[in-house]
């Protein structure tokens, strides 16, 4: 599957690019493509396109926060996941969101 997602903690310094590493090692290991957009401290990083998120099958968000530029994702599913989850368990994250998009296609 074709992910875009954003990682934002409420310091911005540690949890925001600890959770995009952990959500890109995951999709490589499940054989899933993946863009993180991080949120914090050093403002928008890796932020995403209008194409990428076009082109992605859903928006992962791992935040305790509301996240910037939301708006972006209106058409898209979202899903929405505490960023610990996403630090601490991202390959279990990545598979339940899977399946919850792939059951409502």
């Amino acid at each position: 599957m074709k992910i875009v997602g954003v990682t934002s903690c409420i310091a911005g310094l540690a949890h925001t690019p600890m959770a995009a590493k952990a959500l890109e090692k995951a999709a490589a290991q499940l054989g899933h493509d993946i863009k993180v957009e991080q949120q914090g401290a050093l403002g928008q990083v890796n932020k995403l396109t209008e194409e990428e998120i076009l082109a992605a099958d859903f928006v992962l968000i791992a935040s305790d926060q509301t996240v910037k530029d939301a708006e972006r994702f209106e058409h898209k599913r979202i899903v929405r996941v505490k960023i610990g989850h996403a630090v601490n368990n991202a390959e279990a994250v990545l598979t339940k969101a899977v399946e919850a998009i792939s059951a409502q296609k």
